[in-house]
């Protein structure tokens, strides 16, 4: 006899609890090989721990979140860190902008001022007795040496050079000349003619001595080879004036001229006059 179709039906529901917990277990020990099938429709497996632990965090954090922020945006907590993330970045651009663009203090340039132009040095006075004023004296002078001397010819020498010195330039003396009253010390002049050992020639007369040109018929006392004790002996010329005239034929290279005489400081017409016949160049 089959008694699982013989059995009585199975009371599933109603009544109290202790009728039901009776009638399964009749049917347990009828069927012990047969498991209810409603337990896993009644007995549903109970949800992990991890949603549940997940919910409620995003939970805790919604409740911590601003209240403008739960009720309009609605947004996620992941979202609000992305957001933050966001403003963070856009904060740190601005203020490297604001930082790029700060001015800065520029010194202002150094005013360089121009130098005051020196004074140009006013022109010196004129002399009070009329006199002009020096004229420049050459840079050379040309002479004519001939006579026996080896090379003869004109010359072009420095200026301040003696008669010695136009000798050598010509050659020299040749040998047996005559130098009596060749005065080889004397400072060349401009346009002079020198003859060595020719007869008849001209030999220029040496100063006079002191005193001489005094008004006692001495011979004229020669400019370029004149002593200052010669020209303090002639009227009217002190030591002071002499020492000039020394200076002047010394800065100058000598007196080309007698007119030149005026150029000295201190010589005007009237003492000029007086010294005219008293000396030569």
């Amino acid at each position: 006899m089959d008694l699982r179709t013989s059995s009585p039906p199975f009371v599933s529901g109603g009544g109290s609890g202790l009728a039901g917990r009776r009638a399964r277990e009749r049917g347990d020990a009828l069927f012990p090989g047969a498991a209810p099938q409603d337990a896993a429709v009644e007995s549903p497996a109970a949800p992990t721990e991890a949603p549940v632990a997940e919910r409620r965090w995003r939970a805790a954090g919604r409740e911590r979140l601003p209240l403008w922020t739960q009720t309009r945006c609605g947004l996620e907590p992941r979202t609000l860190a992305a957001l933050g993330v966001v403003l963070v970045v856009a904060a740190c651009a601005a203020g490297g902008s604001f930082w790029a663009g700060r001015p800065e203090a520029v010194s202002a340039p150094e005013v360089v001022r121009a130098a005051p132009e020196a004074p140009s040095p006013a022109p010196a006075p004129a002399p009070a007795d009329g006199t002009t004023a020096p004229a420049r004296a050459p840079a050379e002078v040309v002479v004519d040496v001939g006579g026996k001397v080896r090379e003869p010819g004109v010359l072009t020498l420095p200026a301040g050079s003696r008669v010695a010195d136009a000798l050598r330039a010509a050659g020299g003396v040749r040998p047996g000349a005559d130098l009596t009253g060749v005065n080889r010390a004397r400072v060349l002049l401009d346009g002079e003619q020198v003859l060595v050992g020719v007869p008849g020639a001209p030999a220029p007369p040496p100063g006079g001595a002191p005193g001489a040109g005094s008004g006692g018929g001495g011979a004229p006392v020669s400019l370029n080879a004149g002593t200052a004790e010669q020209f303090d002996a002639l009227p009217g010329v002190g030591p002071v004036l002499a020492r000039r005239i020394v200076d002047h034929r010394t800065e100058h290279g000598g007196f080309r001229s007698v007119e030149e005489l005026r150029e000295v400081n201190g010589i005007g017409e009237r003492r000029f006059a007086d010294l005219r016949p008293l000396v030569r160049p």
